[in-house]
């Protein structure tokens, strides 16, 4: 019998964000990197974990406008992607091994990116560290767009704070705030959906996989309507790594 004090959304939860320098995860690097172990609800029961990385190529002026780091400050102060992506990806993998779910708002382009960079730097990939999926992921986008699919407006992490009511305490497209800011809608979706903090992590994790297949197929076709291509990927939460693109 399953109790509140149960549920998934009642035990530690693992938020993940990146910082990058552009859009295209098969070829765009990470510049900061931001995990943050939580325990409850409030910042008091988080433990954050961040990481700036010097790329190794130019950060453009659009990207840097973004996060405010710019080319000059990561080669000056980051560190090199190797041991940096290593830390991230070890902490990670503990996490899912323990069924820790990882958090993640469009957690497909965080996860994708990590992956590719992880080869670049010739280090075990998060899938190869765990020796199956990357599960379980919690993505609140995903969630939100399975729950309440036909609210209109748009769905950026921004407009989900408005939505449920959360206001904002630090800025936005730094990553380990935008964790905080995810592990807040997320604490919000389970308590106006019972049904989340009630299904078992494994059964949400397949849930998420249906919500958005079925969220971009109808896109897809959407972008068919507007003779544009139809290059959303159907898999979740990996799928074509360069059609993932950052919705924060």
């Amino acid at each position: 019998m399953n109790t509140a004090s149960s549920s998934w959304a009642e035990r530690p939860l693992l938020g993940f964000d990146t910082e990058t320098t552009g859009t295209d995860t098969a070829k765009d690097r990470i510049v900061t990197a931001a995990l943050v172990h939580s325990v409850g609800p409030g910042r008091e029961n988080e433990t954050v974990a961040t990481w700036l990385i010097d790329p190794g190529i130019p950060i453009p002026e659009q990207a840097a406008r973004i996060h405010g780091i710019s080319s000059e400050h990561a080669a000056a102060h980051g560190s090199a992607p190797a041991p940096a992506l290593e830390e991230v990806a070890s902490l990670l993998a503990d996490a899912l091994l323990k069924d820790v779910p990882v958090v993640a708002f469009n957690g497909s382009f965080d996860l994708a990116i990590l992956e590719n960079e992880l080869r670049r730097s010739g280090l075990p990939t998060l899938a190869q560290r765990l020796g199956r999926q990357i599960a379980p992921v919690i993505d609140p986008l995903v969630l939100d767009r399975g729950l309440d699919r036909y609210r209109k407006g748009k769905r950026t992490l921004t407009d989900l704070l408005e939505v449920y009511g959360i206001s904002q305490d630090g800025r936005l497209h730094t990553a380990d705030v935008d964790v905080s800011a995810t592990l807040d809608v997320l604490r919000a979706q389970v308590a106006k959906f019972d049904v989340l903090g009630a299904t078992p992590l494994a059964e949400l994790h397949q849930r998420q996989m249906t919500w958005h297949r079925e969220w971009a197929e109808n896109f897809n076709r959407f972008l068919s309507s507007k003779g544009r291509t139809p290059d959303v990927p159907l898999d979740w939460p990996l799928g074509d790594p360069v059609a993932v693109a950052p919705v924060d």
